[in-house]
């Protein structure tokens, strides 16, 4: 039943995934929270696996899936779409990194995303002479947020998602700052909106990379492959329910 873009067979996937951006990022988080994890797809180098979850208390041993996005609003829409329409998975969380916006957020700190602004123009026609509300599934924003049980170091909020790595609009960080959003990424409107055309779950954890308003705080490459762990603890509860 391979996809244009997935090569794996029914059932290859968990009810849940986890989607990175990276797919070296997707294997290490594969090594870290899955026992018997098996590569299930690896068309054009975006690997995914599935396995079972091998952390403590009630969610040991349940399935789990791993799948990277590749980088941008078009790309997770893809794999979002065929993961939805094609495989049955019915909650998908994005565990990636974010540019830091608001002062209130440092370097390695974690944004639950519970809504996305954009640039992109990918959700306009969705609903007919309306803005498209882009935003997380409830259920599994509170799950992450009861997990982080208070962590100073764990925020929740608006962030925007960019078509735009570099570019920007002069003003445009003023006013994202005046109306309280926390960060910058480049997926995450995308997904809720794939998530709300086929009746799923999405919801994106993101650490904070680097901050738009502190240039000294900024992670190497590296660290933003591995630097992952606070993130991910919060977004396996939120995905396996």
């Amino acid at each position: 039943m391979a996809t244009p873009h997935i090569s794996a067979e029914p059932g290859d996937f968990a009810p849940g995934v986890l989607m990175p951006g990276d797919p070296k990022r997707a294997e290490r988080m594969a090594g870290l929270v899955l026992d018997g994890a098996r590569v299930v797809s690896d068309v054009r180098g975006i690997v995914g696996f599935t396995g079972t979850y091998n952390g403590d208390g009630d969610l040991h041993g349940r399935p789990l899936s791993i799948m990277a996005s590749g980088m941008g609003m078009p790309s997770i829409a893809i794999y979002a779409t065929e993961l939805f329409k094609f495989y049955g998975v019915e909650r998908i969380c994005r565990v990636g990194t974010a540019g830091g916006i608001s002062m209130g957020v440092n370097l390695g700190d974690v944004i639950i995303g519970v809504g996305a602004h954009t640039t992109s123009s990918m959700n306009e026609l969705r609903i007919p002479g309306t803005h498209f509300a882009a935003v997380a599934d409830f259920g599994m924003a509170a799950r992450a947020w009861a997990h982080a049980g208070g962590d100073p170091h764990v925020v929740a909020g608006c962030i925007i998602s960019s078509d735009h790595f570099y570019f920007s609009v002069p003003g445009q960080l003023d006013a994202m700052v005046a109306h309280g959003v926390l960060g910058v990424e480049m997926e995450a409107a995308s997904l809720f909106g794939v998530a709300a055309e086929y009746g799923k779950a999405a919801l994106t954890v993101l650490t904070v990379s680097d901050h738009l308003r502190k240039p000294e705080q900024v992670m190497s490459s590296i660290e933003r492959e591995t630097l992952f762990r606070r993130a991910l603890d919060l977004a396996i509860p939120a995905v396996l329910g």
